[in-house]
């Protein structure tokens, strides 16, 4: 046939060889002409043709593959085909096969990082901003009733010192993964509503220092920003695919 080279010829074999003749020829060659082994015949190369080679021969698979390719080829140019149009298609089909493999390896990884974005990041985070906005408006209702109560006030202490322990845990949990590219919408609010979240905690602190009301008002619209941004976080994470 005019193909030029051969996986066979490459290794001095016949078609008909042996898986075992192929290694032993391989090991040869490979012998012969690797720079690590003989310099004075070292041919980088031949040593590629012939690792190229053996790559398909040696695999059963793939030279049954090949096998089969050579065997078409040579009936195509018995009819009056090119074999070299029938080697350019063959080299699409497999960069083709290649590409979609990538591709769908692509998607696999992306699905599996967003799985465990939303394990790790996105519930744990969601989790701990309820536990600090909800319990809000019954807190500040219990302060009301008398804010220069030494009771209640140590009460309400308590409540902005663990939202300040549980804000510190959520941050450390965002940063814990990389945001995957489909849940960049779901990220950005939460790191906003942290954001906001902790802003407000230390307004709702600077309150009992001076009991100043302004600091309560504004401890409150920032939790309500937060609480919205969390909302938009949860819609977004319901519409991934």
């Amino acid at each position: 046939m005019s193909i030029s080279s051969t996986h066979y010829q490459t290794l001095d074999l016949q078609p008909t060889a042996s898986q075992a003749e192929i290694k032993q020829a391989y090991r040869r060659l490979a012998k012969r002409f690797h720079p690590d082994t003989n310099a004075e015949t070292a041919n980088h190369d031949k040593i590629s043709r012939i690792n190229a080679a053996y790559e398909i021969l040696g695999d059963p698979q793939n030279r049954r593959q090949y096998d089969q390719y050579l065997h078409l080829s040579e009936q195509l140019e018995a009819v009056g085909f090119s074999v070299d149009a029938v080697e350019e298609r063959r080299q699409r089909t497999e960069a083709a096969q290649e590409r979609y493999r990538q591709q769908r390896e692509a998607e696999q990884n992306a699905d599996h990082q967003l799985k465990l974005w939303l394990k790790r990041v996105y519930t744990p985070v969601n989790r701990i901003l309820n536990q600090i906005l909800r319990p809000l408006k019954s807190q500040l209702d219990q302060l009301a009733a008398d804010p220069f109560d030494d009771g209640l006030m140590e009460a309400f202490q308590l409540y902005l010192e663990d939202c300040k322990a549980l804000i510190d845990k959520g941050q450390q949990s965002f940063q814990a993964l990389p945001n995957p590219p489909s849940a960049a919408a779901a990220a950005a609010n939460l790191y906003h509503c942290i954001n906001q979240v902790n802003d407000g905690i230390y307004e709702l602190e600077y309150f009992t220092l001076n009991y100043d009301d302004r600091h309560i008002h504004t401890g409150r619209e920032l939790f309500r920003i937060a609480e919205r941004l969390r909302r938009e976080a949860v819609a977004a994470v319901r519409e991934l695919p």
